[in-house]
C-alpha cells in the first residue's frame, strides 16, 4: 500500500467503516509510515476538537430583541384591506432582512469557527512536535541546507531564512501535516523558545502579519506573501513574535 492509497483509507477507518482487510493493510502501513500515521492522528484530534462546545455561538442578544420586536409588530391587530397592501409589502421586506442578517450572522460566525479550528489545529501541530521531541527531521542552522532538504518531499518551495542576526535563528525544519496537506515547517529560536513556522502555498490575497488570540497559552500570528501562507506559534510572548513575523518579511 503507498501514501495515496493510505490517505483515502484514513477517514473512513476514523470513522469505523473500513473492512477487516482493510483495517489490516491500512495499520500495517501506518507503522512504517510516520506521515501517514500523523494524518491520522490530526484527523482524530479534528473530530475531537469539533465535538466542543467552543465552536457552538449564541446569537446576540441585540439580534434576538431585534427579530421578536419585529415579530410581534407583525401580528398587531390591522385592518383587512391594509395588511393584503402596503403592510403587507413591508412585512415581506422586514422579514427578508431579517433573513439576510441572519445568514449573514451565520456565515461570519461559521467562518470564525473554521478559523478558530484551524488555529487549535496549529497548536496541537506545535505542542506535538515538543512533546514526541520531532521538532527537526533536518538540523542545521544553514539555511541553504534546510531548503533543499524540502526538495522532491513537498510541491512546492518553502521559503528559507536565516534570522541569527536579528535574534530569531533557523535550527532546521521538518515535514508536518495540516489542513488535509503537508506543509513545511521551519523552526526558529529566541533564547530557550521554540517557534514553529508552517508554510504552504496561499490560496489568499498577500495581508500583513496579524496577531490570533492566545490558545492553551500559545501565541500566533498569520499572514500571506508572496503567495504562500505563513503561520508563526510559541509560547513566546505576542510581541516578539509579532516583530518574528515582521523579521521573517524584511530581514
Amino acid at each position: 500500500m503507498n501514501c495515496e492509497h493510505a490517505r483515502r483509507l484514513i477517514e473512513p477507518y476514523a470513522d469505523g467503516e473500513l473492512d477487516v482487510s482493510g483495517i489490516l493493510e491500512l495499520e500495517q502501513h501506518l507503522k512504517a509510515c510516520p506521515a501517514c500515521a500523523l494524518a491520522l492522528r490530526d484527523l482524530q484530534n479534528m473530530k475531537k476538537a469539533m465535538k466542543q462546545d467552543s465552536l457552538y455561538f449564541t446569537a446576540p442578544k441585540e439580534l434576538h430583541r431585534s427579530i421578536t420586536a419585529e415579530l410581534r409588530s407583525q401580528v398587531k391587530s390591522r385592518p383587512e384591506r391594509n395588511f393584503w397592501n402596503w403592510n403587507w409589502l413591508a412585512a415581506t421586506s422586514s422579514g427578508v432582512a431579517i433573513v439576510s442578517i441572519a445568514m449573514l450572522l451565520t456565515v461570519t460566525l461559521s467562518q470564525t469557527s473554521a478559523r478558530q479550528q484551524f488555529a487549535r489545529e496549529i497548536v496541537s501541530s506545535h505542542v506535538r512536535s515538543l512533546m514526541a521531541s520531532h521538532e527537526l527531521d533536518v538540523v542545521s542552522t544553514d539555511q541553504h541546507t534546510v531548503k533543499p532538504w524540502f526538495n522532491g518531499k513537498l510541491d512546492f518551495s518553502p521559503p528559507v531564512k536565516d534570522l541569527a542576526a536579528q535574534g530569531f535563528p533557523l535550527i532546521g525544519g521538518r515535514l508536518d501535516y495540516l489542513g488535509g496537506r503537508p506543509v513545511a515547517a521551519l523552526v526558529f529560536q529566541r533564547h530557550k523558545h521554540i517557534i514553529n513556522l508552517f508554510v504552504w502555498p496561499a490560496t489568499e490575497a498577500d495581508s500583513n502579519p496579524g496577531a490570533l488570540p492566545p490558545i492553551q497559552g500559545y501565541n500566533l500570528v498569520h499572514w500571506t506573501a508572496a503567495q504562500m501562507t505563513f503561520w508563526a506559534v510559541s509560547d513566546l510572548n505576542q510581541k516578539e513574535l509579532t516583530e518574528f513575523a515582521t523579521t521573517f518579511e524584511n530581514p
